[in-house]
């Protein structure tokens, strides 16, 4: 029985990907970024890599898809096996017909004039005949329902069409393994829900290896995986089943965000272990008996089932997880904020319109809102729904066709940009659109240079941003050598050494794992504390939303659907269809563990959170 089960393993050793005992330096750096790395992946497998920034993970995926050694130089050690063969004796091209990989990206994958063409490229290179080729690119497309886009600019797409693209671009070639890297970084919640959903199909109906390196582990989660490799300062930390990584402090350790729903179970005095089955909001056993020793679980109660059904005696004997949530709910004393007085900025009746949209078509529509001075304020909704339009309309980039803008209550119409970025500070989305240096230090200088600041004051500034954005050990690298997480903290170090008394962030936690994501805001929050700094999210991190902001602007085909708390959005299905947004876990768990009002839950959880976080 060994010996086969011996055999069995070597067989699908020999098909499958085997790390053994690999170390990897870059030649630019003095000490490798990966320490004896033995990672076993079997044909078939789903496998989550998670980690902070500067983990490795990246660099794993690099020597997976054959960018190292090929096209990043470096030492390698020990070994690496792609379907029993040696990959670093394997060529970029010989690699891409067995591994596919989807970029944290997608417009750095495109080569093709439409989604079609895009997808048929692998085929073009390889003489497919034309027929032939047509079908492949109808049968793929279809497994990713992108078939009814074939003829569009891959431009012309939502971020989660452009990621379908890229799928099947990579799939039409039949590879064994597909990689997806950070694959909901760019994407809005509800588009990033289906991704996850994708992915999980694919996985499912063709029984390909699947590689997810992902920060958003909640989301990542929302369909099962195999297991999850914690990486952590060039090194395997942990690889584990999800419901035992998630019953241990591993993530905590190395400042990975755990679920939400998690969170809320451990405030409430729950004891996190495998038997809960953690790994989801929707499997998470809530509720059991206690015979004797008080361990046996038992399934949860029928759908229909409420915690007011059970008896006076069943209620007083439970000695579930349910009951310590609906305790701890009940314990809790609502914080009242003290409302706004000063307003900021003052949006009215904005119209605007993009001169080459076909019939005029608005990208906002009617607009009216206002930002108070001091206020923390995420702006929320799908790809495509005209929040950084919004942005752009408030800096000067565009010009409205109708309404106003006010600042302090001074008229910015005929303000300039210039005159507007001393006021107001604005991080793009795509930090590749901001950088015009090659080195760190001078890009985060550059806008106190063009004031002409005194360069001890420049020099001073620029490193104390740099310390809390995280960046301060890599001050004298070049940009190019950064991830994209690391370019988009640079950008929003150089405007925050400019001091805007209104920051308004597009996805500032794109690309960002946990720790950093928090030092950021932890740092923004203590400015807008001690400073009176105003912000104004651009964000799809529900997280983020519910954790910094007090509250949120929903935006849907240029309307302005709703301007209310986190809470109240983030448990409204109506208004989370309409914008596409997600529900969060919080309402769930509430609603399973029988809590009279779900909503109050999200919001005590939001409130006592906070206290935790900052006491």
């Amino acid at each position: 029985m060994n010996a086969a089960t011996g055999l069995e393993k070597t067989a699908d050793m020999v098909r499958g990907l085997e790390f053994l005992d690999f170390t990897f330096q870059y030649e630019s750096q003095s000490s490798p970024t990966l320490h004896h790395i033995n990672l076993a992946i079997r044909p078939g497998e789903k496998i989550l890599i998670a980690g902070p920034s500067g983990s490795g993970k990246s660099t794993v995926a690099h020597c997976i898809n054959g960018l190292v050694p090929h096209a990043f130089k470096g030492e390698c050690t020990g070994n690496y096996r792609v379907s029993g063969v040696d990959a670093l004796k394997l060529g970029i091209f010989d690699l891409s017909k067995r591994v596919g990989t989807v970029l944290q990206d997608p417009d750095g994958q495109f080569v093709g004039l439409t989604a079609g063409e895009d997808i048929a490229f692998v085929l073009e290179n390889d003489c497919i005949p034309t027929e032939e080729m047509k079908n492949r690119v109808n049968a793929v497309s279809s497994l990713v329902s992108i078939d009814n886009h074939l003829h569009k600019s891959p431009q012309d797409l939502s971020g989660g069409q452009k990621q379908r693209v890229s799928m099947a671009g990579v799939l039409i070639d039949d590879v064994d393994i597909l990689l997806f890297d950070e694959p909901l970084a760019n994407l809005d919640p509800e588009a990033g829900k289906h991704a996850i959903e994708l992915i999980d199909r694919l996985h499912r109906t063709t029984g390909k290896t699947i590689i997810l390196i992902e920060h958003r582990l909640e989301d990542a989660l929302f369909r099962s995986v195999d297991r999850i490799v914690v990486m952590d300062k060039g090194r395997i930390l942990a690889d584990l089943a999800p419901d035992i990584l998630l019953s241990s402090d591993i993530l905590a350790s190395v400042g990975i965000r755990e679920p939400l729903y998690l969170s809320a179970l451990k405030y409430a005095g729950v004891t996190i272990t495998p038997a809960l089955c953690p790994d989801h909001v929707d499997r998470i056993v809530l509720h059991r008996t206690a015979p004797g020793d008080g361990t046996a679980l038992v399934p949860d109660q029928s759908p229909g089932q409420t915690f007011s059904d059970q008896s006076p005696d069943q209620a007083a004997q439970e000695k579930s997880p349910a009951r310590l949530l609906r305790e701890w709910d009940v314990r809790q004393i609502p914080v009242i904020l003290p409302a706004p007085v000063t307003p900021l900025l003052s949006v009215s009746h904005l119209d605007f319109h993009y001169p080459q949209e076909p019939n005029r078509k608005k990208a906002v529509r009617d607009i009216s809102f206002c930002l108070h001075r001091g206020e923390c304020v995420s702006l929320v909704g799908r790809n495509g729904a005209g929040k950084s339009t919004l942005a752009k309309l408030i800096c000067g980039f565009e010009k409205p066709d109708g309404g106003s803008i006010a600042y302090d209550g001074r008229d910015l119409s005929r303000d300039s940009i210039k005159q507007r970025a001393e006021h107001i500070g604005y991080v793009m989305q795509n930090p590749n659109q901001m950088i015009s240096h090659s080195l760190i230090t001078d890009e985060v200088a550059f806008g106190l240079r063009t004031r002409q600041i005194l360069e001890n004051e420049v020099m001073t500034r620029v490193e104390d941003t740099l310390q809390v954005c995280g960046l301060h050990p890599f001050r004298h690298w070049p940009i190019s050598a950064l991830s994209f997480g690391q370019k988009k903290r640079v950008t929003i170090a150089s405007i925050l050494v400019l001091r805007p008394q209104l920051l308004i962030l597009d996805e500032p936690t794109a690309g960002q794992d946990y720790r950093h994501y928090t030092e950021i805001m932890e740092f923004l929050l203590g400015l807008n504390r001690n400073t009176g700094l105003s912000l104004l999210m651009i964000t799809h991190d529900m997280h983020l939303m519910l954790e910094y902001t007090t509250r949120a602007l929903v935006v849907a085909d240029g309307n302005l659907l709703a301007d209310d708390t986190p809470a109240n959005i983030l448990t409204d299905d109506d208004l989370i269809a309409a914008a596409s947004l997600k529900r969060t876990s919080l309402f769930d768990l509430a609603v399973r563990a029988g809590i009279p009002q779900p909503r109050d839950f999200v919001q005590h959880f939001i409130d006592y959170d906070r206290r935790m976080r900052r006491p």
